[in-house]
């Protein structure tokens, strides 16, 4: 029993994974390439700077999340990105959406090939 469970929660930890990396491809890459900085900082430079200011998932997860969910100048913590892009657009997501695809971003390993 002990052993289904892991398998169980494996299983559950993967597709929330998948999960992630669907959302991430179907909505942010559009403008956030992962690696390259082309008309929005990369998806690496972001989870950078986030990371920096935010070491801890939670923290991270929370704060980029409501940012994302309504996007202010006054509450960014990249200044120089919106300076040089403009401000992030509010793009309608629901908070829970923002959750996973922040806490796939958290985990995401960054090479230049991505």
């Amino acid at each position: 029993m002990k052993y289904l469970f892991l398998v169980l929660l494996f299983s559950l930890s993967a597709n929330a994974n998948s999960y992630g990396s669907l959302l991430l491809e179907g909505n942010c890459t559009t403008c956030h390439h992962k690696t390259k900085s082309i008309s929005a900082p990369s998806l690496k430079i972001v989870v950078t700077r986030y990371k920096e200011a935010f070491s801890e998932k939670k923290e991270f997860v929370s704060y980029m999340s409501s940012w994302v969910l309504k996007p202010k100048k006054e509450t960014s913590i990249m200044l120089d990105m919106i300076k040089k892009y403009e401000l992030m657009p509010e793009l309608g997501y629901d908070k829970d959406t923002l959750e996973i695809i922040s806490s796939y971003l958290y985990d995401m390993k960054f090479n230049e090939e991505n």
